[in-house]
């Protein structure tokens, strides 16, 4: 009958199928209707593209300019773009016949918004025109932080452009990523290392934001303003003030020199001192501010990288992450000695990008180190809850997994039964044969109840002769001849040690858990109070405490 309802019904299926084909469906396609088949956003407008005329406010103070010249048959009659990239302060002005352009690294809405990463402008020259490009900018700090101006047609110059854009947008946003990483590592840990590490990392995302000229885009959400050189040379002060230390510690400085904690603290806060007062510099001193973070920044790398060098002969691995943290940053040492053009055009994305790695293996660093006090933890727990002699839980553990235990029978309802042994004249036993003798039998006893129990059951030394064994979810006259086996055990395994006149015997009281009329105490004396029962009874056995004293009897 079923199988002939499951034909019935495929056929139906079928039926409605074709039918569904067969109908006649439009040809043409329906008119699309907004809100149901697509989402239009915004509407018309009538502001103009923005713009902003240069002013001679703007144009004022150091600066430097540069004719950029068209080939020598003349410009092509094409569009031609010119983009200008790492100028970290001040109006950059780019010129083309009638044609001007003055635009901000730190405010994206004063910039033709075809170019994200830099300042740039579209002209086209008439074919033949020999008219050049003028270029100016604010005089940089440093020597050989020029700016870069990548000439070509436009596709491929807003191509680079865009690319630069997500390069350091993709480095400030891995840079949060480990910064909230951090967080919840230090929520979860109450390590303040890493509260340091998510409060560092946040002054070398606004670091990133001011280098790369992300704290104007799309808005500025930073109020850098005309002072984008203050702003940079603070940042930088108190960016090098936390990747100085960072650098020497993860190359194994406070383990190798551990008085060297006094002379970071001095770095640290000297650098941070500076950050605050470089505000309050006019600009003629910036200029001295910039060669001091240089050199600064050259000796503490250098320092590092000896330090990490002899950290690692005298055999510290862990001063393999501090290398590697330091290595991008040597190769743009060695490539700004040996003036490399690359660095010259891509400074801020390498700056950015070495940054980045530095923060990444200062977490790769934490995370090693939080493994470490996390391995050293559970060695302390374990020393603390495991007997030394024999291996097994001790009495804090014991009572600990007795409370679970019942907690959990009680949550399902199941049973628990539980064994209290006592090995019989044990006194007499380390009277007798010595205290080397009574250790063996405490470890032989402890390996004979350990070998015969169930995987969920649970054996504890109580302390001295004593033992629990715990056995959840085994019916009392099962857990009775169980343990019964077990006391034969025991005397098998004191026959093993082979010592002339050793007899080992064991007294073992019974309790089960009485849902309702026990506690964790009570159960624990019923069976105490079994096993002394056993002993009184000739020792060698094993008592039943539910016999004794019955459930629900006074």
């Amino acid at each position: 009958m079923g199988g002939r309802q499951w034909q019935y019904g495929t056929g139906a299926v079928l039926v409605v199928l074709l039918a569904w084909l067969a109908m006649p469906w439009p040809l043409q396609a329906a008119v699309a209707v907004s809100g149901r088949d697509y989402l239009l956003v915004g509407g018309a407008t009538d502001e103009p593209t923005p713009h902003r005329a240069c002013t001679p406010h703007m144009l004022s103070g150091p600066r430097q300019q540069v004719l950029v010249p068209a080939p020598q048959e003349g410009w092509s009659g094409q569009p031609q773009a010119l983009d200008v990239f790492n100028v970290f302060a001040g109006e950059v002005r780019v010129q083309h016949g009638d044609r001007e352009i003055c635009g901000n690294m730190h405010d994206a809405r004063t910039r033709d918004s075809r170019f994200r990463a830099g300042i740039g402008l579209v002209a086209v020259p008439p074919a033949g025109s020999q008219e050049p490009f003028l270029v100016s900018w604010q005089t940089p700090l440093k020597a050989r932080w020029v700016p870069t101006l990548r000439l070509g047609a436009p596709s491929p110059v807003q191509q680079n452009d865009t690319a630069r854009l997500l390069m350091r947008a993709a480095c400030i946003a891995v840079a949060i990523a480990l910064a909230l990483s951090a967080l919840m590592a230090f929520l979860t840990t109450r390590d303040r290392s890493f509260l340091v590490y998510v409060a560092g990392t946040t002054v070398l995302v606004l670091w990133q934001a001011i280098l790369g000229g992300l704290s104007g885009y799309p808005e500025p959400w930073l109020p850098v303003g005309e002072r984008g050189a203050w702003w940079l040379l603070s940042l930088t002060a108190a960016t090098q003030a936390l990747v100085l230390p960072a650098l020497w510690r993860l190359n194994g400085g406070d383990r190798v020199w551990p008085r060297s904690r006094p002379l970071q603290a001095t770095v640290l806060w000297g650098l941070l001192a500076l950050a605050v007062l470089v505000p309050w510099l006019r600009w003629e001193q910036l200029a001295w501010v910039a060669q001091g973070l240089q050199v600064s920044y050259l000796l503490g790398c250098g320092l590092a990288l000896l330090m990490g060098v002899w950290a690692r002969w005298r055999g510290d691995r862990w001063s393999q992450a501090g290398l590697a943290a330091l290595a991008p940053m040597l190769v743009l040492i060695i490539a700004d000695a040996c003036r490399a053009e690359w660095l010259l055009e891509y400074r801020v994305e390498a700056l950015q990008l070495s940054v980045t790695w530095l923060l990444m293996m200062a977490a790769y660093a934490m995370n090693q180190r939080l493994g470490r006090l996390r391995q050293q933890r559970d060695e302390l727990r374990q020393l603390a809850e495991t007997d030394v002699l024999t291996g097994l839980p001790n009495r804090r553990a014991g009572l600990q997994q007795l409370a679970r235990h019942l907690a959990q029978v009680d949550r399902e309802r199941g049973s628990l039964v539980i064994g209290f042994l006592d090995i019989d004249l044990f006194k007499d036993i380390n009277d007798r044969h010595g205290h080397g003798v009574g250790d063996q039998v405490l470890v032989a006893v402890a390996r004979a109840l350990r070998a015969a129990v169930r995987s969920q059951d649970e054996v504890v030394r109580m302390g001295g002769e004593e033992f629990l064994l715990l056995m959840p979810g085994m019916p009392r006259e099962a857990a009775s001849a169980r343990l019964e086996r077990l006391r034969q055990r025991i005397t098998e395994a004191g026959q093993g040690l082979q010592v002339p006149g050793l007899e080992v015997t064991a007294s073992i009281g019974l309790a089960q858990w009485r849902p309702g009329e026990d506690d964790l105490a009570g159960l624990l004396r019923r069976a105490d109070h079994a096993m002394y029962v056993a002993k009184r009874a000739g020792r060698n056995r094993v008592f039943d405490g539910e016999e004794l004293d019955p459930p629900g009897l006074a």
